[in-house]
């Protein structure tokens, strides 16, 4: 810590934490894979068009969030835990009105996401974790299967079979990712870990969020517990939030990336792939047709809810 001295109290207790949730992060991963099942690969949808080599020193980081996945995977795990009844109507409102906003908007709004994990850390607080893994696996097939991008699926099957390790790098609970991580065959997940005593929930995180600058702490964490070259390894990310993580590696990927991150990655020659189908679809970050409905819907009970607010 010697070497953060020249920093503000604030910006040094800010670099502590993000240090903290990458190890805490990186050591749930590591424990978490050793747990995972063995699974059938699943059939990738197309080739990629790019070579992955053999590589034992070489490892692959996958942001989840619009990048494996269509919209976020704390809204869809909220919907979830609502449907079991986990929360009352009015939580559900702000669930959907973050997703609206990540879905439309394209970007991770911290303010959002602030919202979303003291929602989700009050949700699941006294509730034992082993259930909360339980019911991931029946939201990922209610909600999740089906928004997944093939072609980022198909990155990752790439990395895989060329005996490589593939771990999913995401703000959702490290809960939620290790389950989605175990389903598409993947090696494991580092995300944010929230607090247990005996496998409770105790409301509080360990750290902060992996989100910016922490993703970054926990690939660099988990890189050194596996004796891995970051500049053999790739990354992967819709936005510009992870550029701290992007930057770490020898091969970064912008997937269906933000305006900045697309920017970003134009400037430094980065690999750029959108599976988005349309070109409304590219600017705004939504699918062309599945899921306006409910986005519109989504957005509507936020704004009415703000106004009964003011």
């Amino acid at each position: 810590m010697a070497a953060l001295g020249w920093l503000t109290p604030r910006r040094r207790s800010a670099t502590a934490r993000s240090v903290l949730a990458g190890e805490a992060s990186a050591e749930a991963a590591r424990k978490s894979s050793q747990e995972l099942e063995e699974l059938a690969p699943p059939d990738a949808a197309e080739e990629p068009d790019f070579p992955v080599l053999g590589d034992d020193k070489a490892a692959a980081f996958f942001d989840l969030d619009n990048t494996v996945m269509q919209g976020a995977a704390l809204f869809h795990f909220g919907r979830g835990l609502y449907k079991r009844k986990f929360f009352e109507t009015r939580d559900l409102a702000r669930f959907a009105w973050q997703q609206a906003w990540f879905r439309l908007a394209g970007v991770e709004d911290p303010e959002h996401m602030q919202e979303a994990r003291d929602s989700a850390l009050s949700i699941v607080k006294g509730h034992r974790v082993s259930e909360l893994m339980s019911i991931g696996e029946e939201i990922y097939d209610e909600y999740m299967a089906e928004r997944i991008w093939p072609g980022t699926r198909a990155l990752a099957q790439a990395h895989l079979d060329a005996g490589q390790k593939v771990w999913l790098v995401t703000a959702a609970p490290v809960e939620i990712a290790t389950v989605i991580a175990r389903r598409l065959g993947l090696t494991g997940a580092l995300g944010t870990v929230a607090e247990s005593v005996d496998g409770i929930y105790t409301g509080k995180l360990v750290g902060e969020p992996l989100h910016g600058p922490a993703k970054a702490e926990a690939v660099r964490a988990l890189a050194s517990a596996e004796d891995l070259d970051l500049s053999r390894c790739a990354a992967y990310s819709d936005s510009h939030n992870d550029i701290p993580m992007l930057s770490l590696v020898g091969h970064p990927y912008a997937i269906n990336p933000d305006s900045k991150l697309r920017r970003h990655a134009r400037d430094f020659d980065w690999r750029l792939r959108d599976y988005r189908t349309a070109r409304k679809a590219a600017k705004v970050g939504i699918p062309a047709a599945a899921g306006v409905g409910a986005v519109a819907g989504g957005t509507a009970a936020a704004i009415a809810l703000h106004r009964r607010r003011r």
